[in-house]
């Protein structure tokens, strides 16, 4: 019987009865130790075995239940949770995609395959598998003590948890208020302690005398748990304990319990508290090991403070634990864990507790730890092994091994998305270097100094840390300085691959000094130029003509950037810059074809960590191609896995698109609360869009000014400084003051020259017809806008022309082009270019210009996910398929196809094959 939580009951089971249905849905129950979170899971477990009654469909229909509670000891044990959740059920990886089953196999230990690169595709891997299971019926899946998992496991199932729909899935996990566990994205459901009448209720029902509730009452505030442990002693419990947290005096009351057990019960108990996962085989062979046995126990089961059944050991409550193991002193600890340790079969498990042993330098110790580290990250569990590595390289006699560890802790904690961490362990081994180059720190400082492969790792990691935490600049000055000005022959091999870095971070940040300085060096450390870096110095001299050829020479050699291992940061770098390289020459459709590669890589590959930023440049690439609808779906994808991932400054990066497409289609309003949410450093592509907007808008002033003078270097050269500079020569030219435009137009000309682009050509002609106020230039730009590409552009240049000659009195013509115009801009939603299109047509004499709504695109009914969804299935892949491409579930999947056929006008697959989706 539970008292007070009506309410916790009613919303764990309307929970229940939505899974039974074939809805999902997840929630977090927190609260204090002792509030009940354990006694609520156990009663959903009991009504979860019994058929619905609801009516509602599904019922009777037998719900399963996993579960899995975290241990405190095994919260540095990659994957220990997920291992205790799956196992009773691996026979289905076998339904599982390829690289899913792989990755779960490896953390089972129950097959040969190699995990792949991305720490996300076991979150994948777990939704798949609890979809498959709700396959045959509803699935309840139940998480105690959250906060006590591997963060591995945590991530896994969180991950699984916000993409969970249509399975018929619930997960109710439950976590204390006060340990630093967080669950963003997930509803929290709070546990109040009780008032006094259900805590009365309680004690009434244990037999306690109305008289005595009081004290009682008072003394546990409430809490469920220290109401039965105050009433078991019998208001024993000194009054002078009362100021203490209530955990705290339970724990109190535990250890005088304890205390008047046996020696030997409290030296069993206290194996079974190091030991953690209550193995009950381990817990024999240690116990052997220090002369008590399983006999011993009998006084703590009598008392109710532990259970033995089923092979397990467990303590009725994890205070209880904490309590045993508290109370116990040091040496009687480490002797406990040095027998656990000799006992043990599962080397993570012995290295565990040789760390707890270990109380200086051990060489034995740090060796197990580190290859426990190696196994960890072989599961792509980056947050554990970057412990592990770290906690070895602390506890290693050996200098060069320490060095190589703590650069390993420091990039597996950034690829586990830590930054801060990262850098700590980075700054660390930065201290040591630093530390031996003025002879303090002896060997073990120069061992670091003497490993030119670490020291670049460091270099590499802190540079990812300050791009990711938002100083640019800093990322590329950072390695030009670990770099230094060494000769060739001095410079280590791992030079040129952190300069080229730096060029990339450089480049990234705006800062064209650190590109020239990059690319000065490499040529020297190198003993050759390298074509991208190269191309970049050039564009940052503003020698297009020279850079976009040496840019076209490197994306041609289909460079691999890969890496020894897709974690690698400086590979990252480089990779984000190629993904860029299509746009920034011109190039719209090699810029589609390269980040749709790069998408369909890393679906196929469930890297999902690296999807993000691909999606991103697909999305740019869309939106220039006029397919708004297509690129809201990939950055409502891309904001998605940001979120659910930890990305946020990437999911800040991603408003670039969407403000674009905002200032298109005349929404000041969306511009500006993007802008707004933008911080400065990150601004350029909103400020951009806001000089779009304010064009058509008709508040030339405002767009002239917002980027005069331009912005210097690199930023001159990415697609929306370009577009852009287009967009001030317009405003010069409204505001009567084209020689304001010689500077922009100028950059706009040399880029279009060495570009191959026909649409950036056009523009260019475009300008140069503005600014010379002739005809000539804007027939040859219709001209070559004819070859395709950003139809947006095209509009405008027509929209430009028919301007020009209705002014020259030559209304046929100018209503041919302003035609055009007009249809492009109403089927791109354009609305302030729509009305000005519309005004020059009824100034050319079109006697007929209403405001014409566009035929309505089938697609525009779907939402972007649903869109994704009917794309891939139009394409002829099966739900599962679908599924594994988009990170859902196959149950996910077929709803959204439900919802969308009838949006659609469509029954079946084959009816949606003979649809045009634009």
């Amino acid at each position: 019987m539970l008292y007070g939580r009506a309410v916790e009951q009613e919303r764990l089971a309307r929970l229940l009865a939505e899974a039974r249905a074939g809805r999902s849905g997840a929630l977090l129950l927190r609260g204090e130790a002792g509030i009940g979170k354990t006694a609520l899971l156990d009663w959903l477990a009991g009504t979860a075995a019994a058929p619905a009654e609801d009516g509602t469909t599904g019922e009777g229909r037998e719900v399963r239940v996993l579960r899995v509670t975290g241990v405190e000891p095994e919260a540095d044990l990659a994957f220990g949770g997920l291992v205790q959740l799956l196992w009773p059920v691996q026979d289905r990886l076998n339904a599982l995609p390829a690289p899913q089953a792989a990755a779960l196999r490896a953390i089972l230990g129950t097959g040969r395959e190699q995990r792949g690169p991305d720490r996300f595709l076991t979150g994948l891997a777990v939704l798949t598998v609890l979809a498959d299971l709700a396959e045959d019926g509803p699935l309840l899946c139940l998480v105690d003590d959250a906060q006590w998992l591997d963060r591995a496991t945590a991530e896994a199932l969180l991950f699984a948890a916000r993409r969970l729909a249509a399975e018929g899935v619930a997960m109710v996990l439950a976590g204390r208020d006060d340990d630093g566990f967080t669950a963003p994205g997930i509803p929290e459901l709070p546990l109040p302690r009780l008032d006094f009448e259900d805590s009365s209720r309680l004690l009434a029902d244990r037999g306690r005398a109305p008289a005595l509730h009081q004290q009682i009452i008072t003394e546990s505030a409430g809490n469920p748990l220290a109401l039965i442990e105050f009433d078991a002693a019998r208001s024993d419990q000194p009054h002078q304990h009362a100021p203490l947290p209530v955990a705290d005096r339970v724990s109190f009351a535990f250890r005088a319990r304890i205390g008047g057990l046996p020696e030997r019960t409290r030296l069993m108990m206290l194996i079974a508290a190091a030991e953690g996962r209550g193995d009950l085989p381990l817990l024999l062979r240690a116990s052997e090991l220090l002369g008590v046995d399983l006999g011993d126990l009998a006084e703590a089961e009598r008392t109710g403070l532990m259970y033995v059944m089923d092979g397990a050991v467990t303590f009725r409550h994890p205070l209880i634990a904490s309590a045993t193991y508290q109370d116990a002193v040091l040496a009687r600890r480490i002797a406990v864990h040095r027998a656990l340790a000799e006992a043990a079969t599962d080397p993570d498990c012995r290295a565990r507790h040789l760390l707890a042993v270990a109380t200086g330098p051990d060489q034995e110790a740090a060796l197990e730890l580190a290859a426990a580290a190696g196994r960890a990250r072989g599961r792509t569990a980056y947050a554990a092994a970057s412990g592990l590595f770290g906690q070895a390289a602390r506890l290693t006699t050996d200098p060069g091994q320490r060095a190589s560890w703590l650069a390993e802790a420091a990039a597996l904690a950034l690829a586990a998305g830590h930054a801060t961490q990262a850098d700590r362990l980075a700054q660390e081994a930065d201290e040591l270097a630093d530390s031996s180059a003025g002879g303090l720190a002896g060997d073990l400082a120069s061992g670091l100094a003497d490993d030119p492969a670490a020291r670049a790792r460091i270099a590499s990691v802190r540079a990812a840390v300050a791009f990711e935490l938002g100083d640019r600049n800093e990322a590329a000055h950072g390695l030009l300085a670990r770099v230094g000005d060494a000769a060739p022959n001095a410079a280590p091999p791992e030079a040129s691959g952190l300069l080229r870095t730096a060029a990339a971070y450089g480049w990234l940040a705006g800062d064209a000094d650190a590109v020239r300085t990059a690319a000065a060096r490499l040529a020297t450390a190198a003993g050759a130029a390298d074509p991208l870096v190269e191309g970049l110095e050039r564009l940052c001299e503003d020698d297009a003509e020279r850079g976009l050829p040496l840019l076209t020479r490197f994306l041609e050699g289909r460079p691999d950037t890969t890496g020894p291992r897709d974690a690698d940061e400086a590979a990252q770098a480089v990779r984000m810059l190629a993904l860029t390289c299509g746009l920034l020459l011109g190039d719209d459709e090699a810029a589609h074809t390269l980040a749709s590669a790069e998408v369909r890589r890393c679906r196929s590959q469930a890297l999902i960590g690296q999807l993000p930023y691909a999606l991103d440049v697909l999305a740019q690439a869309q939106l220039l191609a006029g397919h708004h609808r297509d690129a809201e779906a990939a950055v409502t994808e891309a904001e998605e896995i940001a979120r659910d991932t930890g990305m946020r400054r990437r999911l800040v990066r991603l408003g670039a698109v969407r403000a674009r497409m905002a200032a298109i289609e005349g929404d000041a309003r969306r511009v500006r609360e993007l802008a707004d949410a933008t911080p400065p450093a990150l601004r350029t592509g909103v400020d951009c869009a806001l000089v779009l907007l304010d064009l058509g808008l008709g508040d030339f002033g405002s767009a002239l000014s917002r980027l005069d003078p331009p912005p210097p270097g690199p930023d001159r050269y990415t697609w929306l400084s370009l577009s852009t500079a287009a967009d001030q020569i317009e405003a010069t030219v409204r505001l009567g003051q084209p020689e304001r435009a010689e500077e922009a137009l100028r950059h706009c000309e040399n880029w279009a020259r060495a570009t191959t682009a026909p649409w950036a050509q056009a523009v260019a002609l475009r300008c140069r017809a503005l600014i010379d106020d002739r005809p000539e230039p804007y027939a040859q730009a219709l001209h070559l806008h004819e070859k395709g590409g950003r139809p947006f552009e095209r509009a405008r240049t027509e929209l430009l022309y028919g301007e020009w000659l209705r002014r020259a009195r030559r209304p046929n013509e100018a209503r041919d082009v302003l035609r055009s115009a007009l249809a492009t801009f109403e089927r791109l939603r354009a609305e302030p270019w729509t009305r000005r299109a519309a005004a020059e047509l009824r100034a050319a004499g079109e006697r007929r210009v209403a405001a014409r709504v566009p035929a309505e695109n089938p697609i525009d009914r779907l939402t972007p996910q649903e869109l994704q969804v009917v794309r891939l299935a139009r394409g002829g892949s099966s739900s599962r398929e679908i599924a594994a491409q988009l990170f859902l579930s196959r149950r996910t999947v077929e709803h959204h196809l439900y919802k969308a056929y009838p949006k659609l006008g469509v029954g079946s697959r084959r009816e949606l094959a003979r649809l045009d989706l634009g």
